[in-house]
């Protein structure tokens, strides 16, 4: 038999040539090139055509380049890998430039005075002022939502793991997947409603209900899906010991998922803490410092970047932008305190 390679009835390589290691990145610089070549000549200034024309030219050369030096099987193998590196750049490209431009935009105002200081007196479109009463806002709105909506949520995941059977359970589980995609402003109505049947003025503890609400079934899908991958194992060993159920779920469930319980926790407070609307129609904003959230208008760093934004002008923008920033790092703040509990939390 020759050294050449073998070839199966469909045309793939069994043996034989080999593209180096280095020929994804030459691929990929040559479809760059002729991407920027084909859009200049056909007139795109949008780097995102020159971006799609390069994905689609590395896909097809990929392909046209191992279907020739090592067959067809081995081809269609190179383009579904090319395949999940295009998608994962169209992903990440999105993700940095908007990282970017909060970061470029928003470090113009970001400072000691703008974290330590109200509006108060401010136009919108007049410099200075800050985002303390806004902030504030946010950590007691959010915290209060968090302080309701984690328990139940863990509580309900466990009874649908644990307990659940039968009509009930399937019941609240329909109920959590149809409140897992109510739009916030809905969460915001409901609350509403129940304001003006009570007479009640907008207050910061009305936003925390609503986004109690639009939390709970995060916390209940994402602990639930930990749960279940607790080892069914370990709740028999402790059963067999004569360990009490409540106790097992307390001392061996819960221990061993406590670090996909906290992500899913994080999760959801991340989706809350940029909700706009709820805040909007409940907490009705304030641009002086309100420390109780149960009392009077407050300001929330959402609705905050939502009114500065409309404002219109460089320094409202400035300030939008610089807002902005600073949800983004207290949400990333708030992930890695997370990991870090899950991390110390998780048993060895």
């Amino acid at each position: 038999m020759s050294t050449a390679a073998v070839t199966d009835k469909r045309g793939g390589s069994l043996s034989g040539a080999r593209l180096p290691k280095w020929s994804p990145w030459a691929i990929a610089a040559g479809s760059v090139a002729v991407a920027v070549g084909i859009g200049l000549g056909a007139g795109l200034d949008s780097e995102v055509q020159w971006g799609l024309i390069a994905a689609i030219l590395f896909v097809l050369g990929t392909y046209g380049i191992a279907a020739r030096v090592e067959g067809r099987r081995q081809a269609k193998d190179r383009v579904a890998t090319s395949l999940v590196w295009v998608a994962f750049l169209l992903a990440v490209v999105p993700l940095v430039s908007l990282v970017w431009t909060t970061v470029s935009r928003g470090v113009k105002v970001l400072d000691v005075y703008f974290l330590t200081h109200s509006m108060g007196i401010v136009a919108d479109t007049e410099t200075g002022g800050g985002i303390y009463h806004a902030l504030i806002g946010s950590l007691e709105q959010v915290g209060l939502a968090t302080l309701m909506g984690a328990p139940i949520g863990v509580l309900t995941a466990v009874y649908l793991v644990e307990y659940g059977r039968g009509r009930l359970a399937r019941s609240v589980t329909f109920f959590v997947d149809v409140m897992t995609g109510i739009p916030s402003i809905v969460a915001g109505l409901f609350i509403l409603s129940l304001m003006l049947i009570l007479e009640l003025e907008p207050f910061g503890f009305a936003g925390s209900l609503a986004l109690a609400i639009l939390m709970m079934p995060v916390v209940v899908r994402s602990t639930e899906e930990m749960l279940k991958l607790v080892p069914n194992e370990l709740r028999e060993a402790s059963l067999a010991l004569g360990v009490p159920k409540w106790r097992t779920i307390l001392k061996v469930v819960l221990p061993t998922a406590i670090g996909g319980i906290t992500t899913g926790v994080m999760l959801a407070i991340a989706r809350i803490a940029g909700e706009t609307a709820p805040v909007l129609l409940l907490v009705f904003g304030n641009p002086f410092i309100n420390n109780n959230p149960f009392e009077g208008a407050q300001a929330s760093l959402p609705l905050y970047i939502y009114q500065q934004y409309a404002a219109g002008g460089d320094p409202a923008y400035d300030r939008a932008w610089a807002a902005s920033l600073t949800l983004i790092a207290f949400v990333m703040i708030l992930n890695l305190v997370a990991r870090g509990i899950a991390r110390w939390k998780t048993p060895r």
